[in-house]
């Protein structure tokens, strides 16, 4: 029998790492893609904790209204940027919302470099 009321019991908080493993697959995934790069904060975690960071080149802000993620890629030479750069954020939208069940409020690449093929 209900009465109406919902008892709320609680939060649920899933951690960054857990949100950037699924950015880092689908990010990986998407055709034109060579890799992660860190950031001047991955530069930095490494020289002064002697540490590598977990998740170079993924940075996750949340909040109560969802989740905005950073993505710093270099990308293969001789692909169009833009179409890269949209496809990131389908895929990493698609599989957050779908694996995590939380809103992205956005997905913001940054280019910081370009693979060329070695001959």
């Amino acid at each position: 029998m209900s009465t109406g009321s919902e008892e709320k019991l609680g939060t649920v908080k899933i951690s960054d790492e857990v949100i950037a493993v699924c950015v880092l697959n689908s990010t990986l995934k998407t055709k034109g893609v060579y890799g992660l790069s860190g950031g001047l904060t991955d530069s930095l975690s490494k020289n002064l904790l002697g540490k590598d960071p977990l998740y170079k080149g993924i940075k996750i802000n949340q909040s109560d209204d969802g989740v905005v993620i950073d993505v710093s890629v270099i990308v293969e030479y001789g692909i169009k940027i833009p179409d890269v750069a949209w496809n990131i954020q389908e895929n990493v939208k698609k599989e957050v919302e779908e694996i995590i069940e939380m809103q992205v409020n956005a997905v913001n690449i940054h280019v910081t470099g370009v693979h060329f093929q070695e001959s």
